[in-house]
């Protein structure tokens, strides 16, 4: 199967790019994610994080 998959692949020309851009596209998600995280509001982390814990009164169908 990986042969039939290589050998398809190495017909497309400029297909070594395709891995750096999803390497590049990963990065810079979890740099943005990580940015984020460490600017959030400490309120807003609480107020999310005690969702779960939430009594809700809603009956469900």
């Amino acid at each position: 199967m990986l042969k039939f998959i290589k050998g398809n692949l190495e017909n497309i020309d400029g297909v070594a790019v395709y891995p750096m851009i999803s390497l590049l596209i990963f990065f810079i998600f979890f740099v943005a994610l990580f940015g984020w995280v460490i600017t959030a509001k400490k309120e807003h982390i609480k107020q999310v994080s005690n969702i779960p814990l939430e009594d809700d009164n809603q009956e469900v169908l």
